[in-house]
């Protein structure tokens, strides 16, 4: 698996974007199961980054969502597509 994160959407900032990035391939190189991948990460945002963020990880999901300006992300790494933002 190419563990080089693909931006596909994204409105946040350069060094979010980076912080996201690193949060989640240390994830994704410790836990096998998405469920898991996504827990980490929204636990290390919300204390990294306050509270609250939301975090999708899977190979096949359909999404709609509100977040904060600023606040969302949409990357891949390897087969495993992230959703990531915040809400108020």
């Amino acid at each position: 698996m190419s563990m080089q994160p693909v931006l596909k959407a994204s409105d946040i900032s350069p060094e979010l974007k980076n912080d996201i990035f690193a949060i989640s391939l240390k994830a994704v190189q410790e836990f096998s199961l998405e469920r898991e991948i996504a827990g980490v990460v929204k636990k290390e945002l919300d204390v990294k980054h306050g509270s609250t963020w939301h975090v999708i990880v899977g190979r096949s999901f359909g999404s709609y969502v509100t977040h904060e300006k600023g606040h969302f992300m949409y990357y891949y790494i390897g087969q495993l597509a992230f959703l990531v933002f915040k809400t108020a």
